[in-house]
């Protein structure tokens, strides 16, 4: 199958499983997550009307938002934030779904150049508590979403997750649905809060269920991943 093909069978799942949940699925956003596959993967996706594109690593990013200025592209940084690389994300990004300290926060809005629109923030949060998971946990979330709110150059519009695995559908759906109640009640505190970032290629269809409005998926519009060729 072909990108285009890949695509458009998402787009479907997305819309069946959307209207399972009583959803309108143009209100899911589909990010193509292209990290490590090359420019032309790129294209191609743009091509077939995917806009929003994920990546994680700064420099391979970076060389690809270059060399791709002229298309209507939104770039998401989705990776572990590292502080020397703050300047980069910054000036390169329109949206950053990564954020798990305030000194990433504080750095992101002090580098984000003056003309540019404010840089759009999601929280990364290790809501599950993995020792091996970035994010910020769920007992310093509150802190950590007031820090962002009143950053200068970032609007906080919401959380990113990254569940534990689950092979089971309702497992799944349990893990989500639990994120979801949480970012509901956080919408009352943070009004500017609007995008929950939930689901990948392997449980689309349970994080649509729970209430997500991005979805991320890379192997299953791409293919496995490749080597970090331009």
């Amino acid at each position: 199958m072909t990108i285009a093909d890949q695509i458009h069978q998402i787009r479907q799942i997305i819309q069946l499983n959307a209207q399972k949940s009583g959803r309108n699925p143009d209100h899911i956003r589909l990010m193509a997550v292209s990290k490590t596959h090359p420019v032309s993967a790129i294209q191609a996706a743009y091509e077939s009307g995917i806009t929003d594109f994920g990546e994680s690593y700064v420099s391979e990013a970076v060389e690809k938002v270059k060399s791709i200025q002229n298309q209507a592209i939104t770039w998401h940084f989705i990776g572990p934030i590292q502080s020397n690389k703050t300047r980069s994300i910054a000036e390169n990004f329109r949206w950053v779904h990564s954020v798990d300290r305030p000194k990433i926060a504080q750095r992101l809005s002090a580098q984000r150049p003056s003309h540019l629109p404010a840089l759009q923030i999601c929280v990364q949060v290790n809501f599950f508590d993995e020792a091996q998971k970035k994010g910020v946990s769920k007992d310093a979330l509150l802190d950590l979403l007031g820090f962002v709110d009143q950053q200068p150059n970032t609007v906080l519009r919401g959380l990113m997750v990254i569940p534990p695995p689950q092979s089971e559908y309702s497992k799944q759906l349990e893990q989500f649905v639990q994120v979801a109640e949480t970012y509901h009640k956080l919408q009352n505190q943070f009004p500017s809060m609007d995008t929950l970032s939930m689901g990948m290629s392997n449980d689309i269809e349970a994080a649509i269920a729970a209430g997500s409005n991005m979805i991320r998926i890379g192997t299953a519009i791409f293919g496995p991943r490749g080597n970090n060729h331009l």
